[in-house]
């Protein structure tokens, strides 16, 4: 009996190295311990200022001030399509790459349902790594402009739709084309017969604004905070349940102005849809520590944006629900597949 226990010991040890020996080897792909083996690459499918370009380079600022990555961490900006473009090439290009990650928000759910102009890729076709922030729309005007609430823009809208110039920082059923729609839809106006032009990013559509070549755009809450402070642009309405704080502390929900309805617009990361094993894991380890940091709550704090964290899991749930919502909005407005 002696002798049996000695030698399934010998043979439990032996397992174990031999065990320990293949995870330390390469053995056709990266273990948690030596990933990652390159620099990072975190594109933002859009140009510079809007959303996801602020979001990507916020990660990239918090990761490298607090070390939690060692590897440096690159900004790309590609934009195209409302992010569509991009989209088609995560989804088959990189869907293998550890080291690409991809920020994004509803988007990528309204692009893979809207009938027109549709991407055949949506959040199935990625590994959702984490939801970071909430954000709200926001329909603003220039400081100077004749509409000085909700109220002026939809009668101006009443009067004559094709008068009005809408526009925003995503693709014509997108997610500023919903947002700066939606108190048109329900006043009773019909959502086509709104003239809307779209812009790559929020930055470019604010831009358009500042020049003349939009009446009125739908954006991101947080994006126009800097805009409203320098007295270049008001903000009508927000879309949030509650008033925002800060530098939009007094402007109205869209139910105070009349509209009742609300839109959420959260932000996250995505990997590949084949990303390893491994690389999953260190992002949903690190992601989980960088939202707790200082410096991320620094970042939160400066962009006006609204801590709202869920883990790779809770975040594939939150989105399988969010798509339905999309769905059913989309066809409200008779915009879906």
């Amino acid at each position: 009996m002696k002798i049996w226990k000695k030698i399934s010991s010998i043979a439990v040890v032996t397992t174990l190295a031999v065990g320990l020996a293949a995870c330390s080897s390469d053995g056709g792909g990266e273990s948690k311990s030596d990933y990652p083996k390159n620099n990072i690459v975190v594109v933002a499918p859009s140009g510079a200022g809007g959303g996801w370009d602020l979001t990507a380079r916020a990660i990239a600022k918090t990761m490298g001030d607090t070390g939690l990555v060692e590897k440096s961490i690159q900004v790309e900006n590609k934009p195209g399509g409302g992010g569509a473009v991009y989209m088609a090439e995560f989804a088959t290009k990189e869907v293998k790459n550890d080291h690409v990650l991809m920020v994004k928000s509803p988007p990528i759910l309204i692009n893979n349902n809207k009938a027109e102009g549709n991407s055949p890729y949506g959040f199935k076709d990625t590994k959702p790594l984490a939801q970071l922030t909430r954000d709200y729309g926001a329909i603003v005007v220039k400081a100077d402009s004749p509409f000085n609430k909700m109220e002026d823009f939809l009668n101006a809208l009443k009067a004559d739709p094709t008068a009005v110039t809408l526009a925003g920082g995503s693709a014509p059923g997108s997610m500023d084309h919903l947002v700066g729609i939606l108190p048109a839809f329900k006043a009773g106006i019909d959502p086509k017969s709104v003239k809307y032009v779209s812009y790559d990013g929020g930055g470019e559509a604010v831009a358009a604004l500042l020049g003349g070549n939009a009446d009125v755009i739908a954006t991101d809450a947080s994006t126009i905070s800097m805009y409203v402070k320098s007295g270049d642009v008001r903000v009508l309405a927000v879309s949030s349940t509650e008033r925002l704080e800060g530098d939009l502390a007094d402007v109205p929900t869209f139910k105070e102005a009349g509209t009742d309805a609300e839109f959420t617009i959260w932000r996250g990361i995505f990997g590949p849809k084949e990303m390893s094993d491994d690389a999953s894991n260190y992002w949903n380890e690190k992601i989980e520590e960088m939202v707790e940091t200082d410096e991320w709550k620094a970042e939160l704090e400066k962009n006006g944006w609204a801590s709202e964290y869920r883990n790779s899991k809770d975040f594939t749930t939150y989105l399988e629900d969010q798509d339905k919502v999309i769905v059913e909005l989309l066809t409200a407005l008779g915009m879906q597949k």
